[in-house]
């Protein structure tokens, strides 16, 4: 066949399965990649099959050869072939266009994302999963303002449950005891029981919380277990995996089981239950660490954050009732096995900045600061690493983003995923400076890997709790002159820095037990700030409903 029609992709990708089964493994790729390159970017449907399992023959030949990275970037091509496919032969299957939004959302491309999840809504407007997905990538873009997320988020509830459900859940009446000589029944949902940034979290809270306070309970909706769930598990009184019972079932459950606060860790993000906290299961119901914006639930009363993280000018972009602790909102469980502190200046001058986010933080909008950053700063280069950023497209995207800016490739450094979790850590000795993203979302978690490095980070604040978790951060252990309030600030602070040698040299060793004193390593005080929290805010519901009790008397 492919003597007669020597540019016959779907020949050369049965070529390629042939000789994989025959294990003539380099014959095999050769004739897989050839199909790829004759298919192009643009796979028609009627062929999108043959290269699909071009994708997925290339995938099974690298993994075979130890190759896992190339291995897993072709996996990639094959699962966005197939939903492509599935989107253009089934155009009404709304669950088909949110899955192709769940793949471009994994890949940063949010823009795309949103276009299919208002596909799937326009076909089937109470499909849950597309509503929440719409609002995490319209929270995590920069192009949609506060106030216009907020008014999108108040329709999830609209658009999901019926009216004659929401109606029974604001009349709703609970027997709760009084507090007085009980301990709080406390319960905590969520998705992330398991290896997440969530879990990493909340487990400090967990193991300092005082059992002579409260009781604690977990709902789990993950949909596996790791050996984090089974720590997490044993840190609770409480433990029922609900990821298989409807909304219903998981809210009748927590209503039998008579919980006081009701805390919600998913907000819109995977895993989550918004229907249960919709139906009301507790007479108090917060969100807390998980989502980085309103849920706009009508039956979500508090939304529990620090004053740097919450000033009163983001009241308005809530539905819920933000809740400020008296200290930051986190906790770093600081890690004793992080490898040393060995960071040197360069010794030819060289100042390395970098950053290690998600590269889905990473907008064009980070791109051109820090563009303009490295224009300001001639003895700089970039260092990026996230586990996707070696994949051909985006070192592409990213070097001629930088290219159109005037900063050539030999300035940047794009690094994928590292072996394992001590090498991952010992690259922040090659920082100098860590640059926090701008646009839609701080880090939180590498900023703090960051600093337990001991290593510098530059933050600018912007005008929603996203853009805050870094100004909450750095002014928890010390180092408001950190926070940046505009591109101009940001860049003249990574400059100080940058030409303090000394002083940063006196600061890298000393960095990680300053932190461990800060108040971002007080767990917990963390647990007693949040047990103060559902106290105070079951204290509220209490004199709300005897005051309502009394009325109708």
């Amino acid at each position: 066949a492919i003597e007669s029609k020597p540019d016959y992709a779907d020949a050369y990708s049965n070529l390629g399965l042939l000789f994989k089964r025959d294990g003539r493994w380099a014959e095999a790729e050769a004739a897989c990649r050839q199909a790829i390159a004759l298919a192009g970017t643009t796979v028609p449907a009627e062929t999108s099959l043959a290269i699909a399992i071009a994708h997925a023959t290339l995938a099974t030949v690298l993994r075979d050869q130890g190759r896992l990275e190339d291995a897993e970037k072709a996996t990639y091509r094959v699962i966005e072939i197939a939903l492509t496919n599935i989107v253009a032969l089934s155009p009404d299957l709304a669950d088909g266009h949110c899955n192709l939004g769940i793949f471009y959302a994994q890949n940063a491309a949010f823009d795309e994302a949103i276009r299919c999840y208002r596909r799937a809504i326009e076909i089937q407007p109470d499909l849950d999963s597309a509503n929440s997905n719409l609002l995490f990538s319209l929270a995590y873009g920069v192009t949609t303002s506060p106030q216009a997320y907020l008014q999108e988020a108040r329709q999830w509830e609209v658009r999901v449950l019926p009216e004659s459900l929401l109606a029974q859940a604001r009349s709703k009446v609970f027997g709760n005891a009084p507090r007085q000589g009980r301990k709080l029944r406390v319960g905590y949902l969520s998705g992330d029981f398991k290896q997440h940034a969530v879990s990493y979290f909340l487990e400090t809270v967990l193991i300092h919380h005082d059992r002579s306070r409260v009781e604690i309970f977990a709902y789990s909706t993950a949909d596996k277990a790791d050996e984090v769930t089974v720590r997490l598990k044993a840190l609770f009184d409480h433990w029922r995996d609900v990821a298989l019972d409807n909304d219903a079932q998981i809210c009748a459950l927590i209503q039998g089981h008579r919980l006081d606060v009701l805390v919600d860790l998913s907000g819109h993000t995977g895993g989550n239950r918004m229907a249960v906290i919709a139906r009301r299961a507790a007479p108090v119901q917060a969100h807390y660490l998980g989502y980085f914006a309103s849920t706009g639930l009508t039956e979500m009363d508090y939304w529990i954050g620090d004053d740097v993280l919450l000033p009163p000018k983001a009241n308005a972009h809530f539905s819920e009732t933000p809740w400020r602790l008296s200290r930051v909102w986190v906790s770093y469980l600081a890690p004793d096995n992080a490898p040393p502190v060995l960071w040197q200046p360069a010794l030819d001058g060289t100042v390395w900045l970098g950053s290690f986010n998600n590269i889905a933080k990473l907008t064009v909008a980070t791109f051109e600061l820090w563009a303009k950053l490295l224009h300001a700063l001639p003895q700089a280069k970039l260092l990026l690493k996230y586990k996707f950023l070696d994949e051909v497209g985006n070192l592409g995207r990213i070097t001629s983003i930088f290219e159109r800016c005037g900063i050539p490739a030999d300035r940047l450094e794009l690094r994928g995923e590292t072996k394992g979790w001590a090498q991952h850590m010992a690259l922040y000795n090659r920082l100098d400076i860590a640059l926090d993203p701008v646009g839609a979302h701080a880090g939180v978690t590498t900023t703090c890997d960051a600093l337990w490095m001991g290593v510098p980070v530059v933050s600018r604040v912007g005008d929603r709790m996203a853009q805050r978790q870094g100004a909450s951060l750095l002014t928890a252990i010390g180092h408001p002159e950190w926070v940046a309030h505009d591109d101009a600030d940001y860049i003249a602070k990574v400059a100080v820095l940058a030409s303090d040698v000394a002083g940063r040299a006196a600061l890298r060793p000393l960095q990680r037990e300053t932190m461990r004193r800060s108040v971002l390593c007080d767990g917990k005080g963390l647990a007693s700030a949040l047990e103060d929290a559902y106290v105070a805010m079951f204290d509220t519901w209490w004199q709300l409903q005897t005051e309502r009790q009394g009325k109708n008397e």
